[in-house]
């Protein structure tokens, strides 16, 4: 099974790029979804959150997250937003390994999974549990432009691009680019290319991660 990590800014085309690779078959794991498992009411990870930043985080009748206030007080300080971190990522790291060892052991018959990766500088650490690590980019003002016409404000476009790895990061620490400067059809046969090529070889862990 041939694990890879999908990175990508926001509006880069990112999730394009995973929803046709689960098209052509790979399986698609997003760390988004995975990091709000792992805060379910009842977890463990967010037993130590209401240790760290106060118990009136979790309903006492549900127990369920009030994201709001957790995200008021662990973002207010770089400090905070730090200990947040620091406090949620062995977590995720764990239960995403736990997912693609579950899916090995038991031989899910798929050729492929990708794992969508929101912000890879966070995830650096734990990229030796895939084979591949593939980014895609996107110039910043058509990635500004497709956000805006979602409905995203510019200045919170801005902060969020501030927030996130550049495009040369990204590429530093990636085995494979897939460039999203031109039409949609342009960038869906770039993915197929990949694919093609990665099933020519027999999905064997190769190029600067082999």
């Amino acid at each position: 099974m041939y694990k890879v990590a999908l990175a990508g800014g926001i509006a880069s085309g990112k999730s394009t790029v995973a929803r046709e690779l689960e098209r052509l078959g790979a399986r698609r794991i997003d760390l988004d979804q995975v990091s709000r498992d792992v805060l379910r009411p009842g977890s463990p990870c967010l037993a130590r959150i209401a240790e760290e930043f106060g118990k009136d985080v979790v309903d006492a009748g549900t127990g369920e997250l009030d994201r709001g206030l957790l995200a008021r007080r662990a973002f207010a300080t770089g400090e905070a937003a730090a200990r947040l971190e620091a406090l949620e990522l062995p977590y995720i790291t764990g239960e995403l390994e736990r997912i693609l060892s579950t899916m090995k052991a038991t031989d899910c018959g798929v050729p492929c999974v990708v794992v969508e990766i929101p912000l890879l500088d966070r995830m650096e650490g734990s990229l030796g549990m895939v084979d591949e690590v593939v980014c895609v980019t996107c110039p910043l003002e058509k990635r500004r432009c497709r956000a805006i016409a979602r409905g995203m404000d510019s200045a919170d476009f801005d902060a969020r691009v501030r927030r996130q790895p550049s495009d040369a990061y990204l590429r530093e620490k990636s085995d494979c680019e897939i460039a999203n400067d031109g039409s949609q059809d342009d960038l869906i046969g770039s993915v197929r290319a990949w694919w093609k090529s990665r099933e020519a070889a027999g999905w064997k862990r190769g190029g600067a991660r082999g």
